[in-house]
């Protein structure tokens, strides 16, 4: 891979973990753009390029989610009965979601969705206002696995962790305290993220003519200069979140996300 490409990774990486550590999101929704406009460059075929970006962006997620889940766990914020009931169909989603897309919906048209995703992901981002429940959390299996299983599923769909959609639900239909939602929602994308990266993988492995460096649908170059790079930033992310203004950042990332957004709609 070109040394500028492997630049424009590693600058995404950066911008990933501020965007994760500052905001709470961003992760796929920066990466997945990003590394299709690099594998177009690079001439790969479109359908197993977003592919490929699928299912890089979930386990580049996935050791961040790790990292991050252990930093709650430290300070026991984590409701772990209720991120098992979630992240298990929540992981059983993904699996189903990632199979959807690698054997019958297809790269280019996930590509479509992803964009206009990103973009409404930027108005609610834009718009959204703080809640924050004072209810009993509902303590509701059933009704945790059903929310668990769609998010992942749509976490598998678009190589995305599905934070986005997960931290809002816990909050205002589960009745989760903000920084418990929060918390618990780091826990579920462990196993959103790592069963989507498992079902990228494994369907791609009987897939013929794949670019170097690619083992089913992911990509270890790109891996490795996303990786290591967003999870370091996370912490300053997580620094700076206490010292910068919200407003603006938030601003920006939204601008970010509907550039990107567009561009994989092909509105420009």
């Amino acid at each position: 891979m070109e040394s500028s490409l492997i630049i424009v990774l590693v600058a995404t990486g950066v911008v990933v973990g501020l965007g994760q550590g500052l905001l709470g999101v961003g992760g796929a929704f920066i990466m997945v753009p990003v590394m299709v406009a690099v594998f177009d460059h690079l001439g790969w075929d479109q359908d197993v390029a977003v592919k490929i970006a699928f299912g890089t962006s979930l386990l580049v997620m996935f050791p961040a989610a790790v990292a991050t889940t252990a930093a709650h766990q430290r300070r026991r914020a984590i409701w772990w009965k209720a991120a098992m009931g979630i992240g298990i169909a929540g992981a059983a989603g993904s699996l189903l979601g990632s199979t959807l897309t690698t054997r019958i919906i297809g790269g280019e048209v996930m590509k479509i969705v992803f964009g206009v995703v990103v973009v409404l992901a930027s108005i609610r981002l834009l718009t959204a206002k703080p809640v924050e429940s004072h209810e009993t959390p509902l303590e509701n299996p059933l009704l945790w696995a059903t929310f668990g299983f769609l998010i992942g599923m749509f976490s598998g769909l678009l190589g995305a962790g599905g934070g986005i959609l997960l931290v809002p639900v816990m909050v205002t239909v589960l009745k989760f305290r903000m920084h418990q939602a929060v918390a618990t929602s780091a826990a579920v994308m462990v196993f959103t993220s790592g069963a989507g990266a498992l079902g990228y993988f494994i369907n791609g492995l009987d897939v013929s003519g794949l670019p170097a460096d690619s083992f089913g649908y992911f990509n270890l170059t790109a891996w490795l200069c996303l990786a290591p790079t967003s999870i370091a930033m996370t912490q300053v992310g997580t620094w700076a979140a206490h010292r910068l203004s919200a407003r603006v950042l938030r601003i920006a990332l939204v601008v970010i996300m509907i550039v990107v957004g567009l561009r994989m709609v092909g509105a420009f």
